[in-house]
């Protein structure tokens, strides 16, 4: 048996990927890309799920809740990502509208700042994928046919 040379080694591992089931197809490249942007957002000093809470946030404010359920993230976790947020001065947590025993979180300016610097990162990570409106579509389907009740 000779060793492959890296451009075999490519053509080999892409016919083995071909192979893989669309579950394992799907996980892989959720996961590549989630590195891909824990690596962008480190330049800013924020994580994925602070750049989500950040976008749900410019609707207005919301309760933590509601936040991890728009994000379908786990309650604790939206905690941990707000008191980061927070402490970094991107979010305030203000007494609710009509409801002074209820705090909302709301985006500060620099909240708003940042999240505008981010929120392009998608468009300069990935280049344009062959069909990307059928590929959004099927991830779409997927993540809506999911059990719900989790989130």
């Amino acid at each position: 048996m000779h060793d492959r040379t890296s451009a075999e080694a490519k053509v080999f591992a892409a016919k083995q990927i071909e192979s893989w089931p669309t579950g394992r197809l799907l996980s892989t490249a959720a996961r590549l890309v989630e590195h891909a942007w824990h690596e962008s957002l480190e330049h800013f000093g924020i994580t994925h799920q602070g750049l989500v809470a950040l976008h749900h946030l410019g609707s207005g404010p919301l309760s933590q809740t509601e936040l991890a359920r728009l994000a379908r993230a786990h309650n604790q976790n939206m905690s941990r990502t707000l008191e980061r947020l927070e402490r970094d001065g991107y979010i305030e947590r203000v007494p609710a509208p009509g409801d002074a025993r209820r705090r909302v979180v709301t985006r500060t300016p620099e909240g708003v700042a940042i999240w505008e610097k981010a929120q392009h990162l998608e468009e300069n990570m990935f280049p344009p994928a062959k069909e990307t409106e059928g590929l959004r579509r099927g991830l779409l389907d997927i993540i809506a046919a999911s059990p719900a009740a989790r989130w």
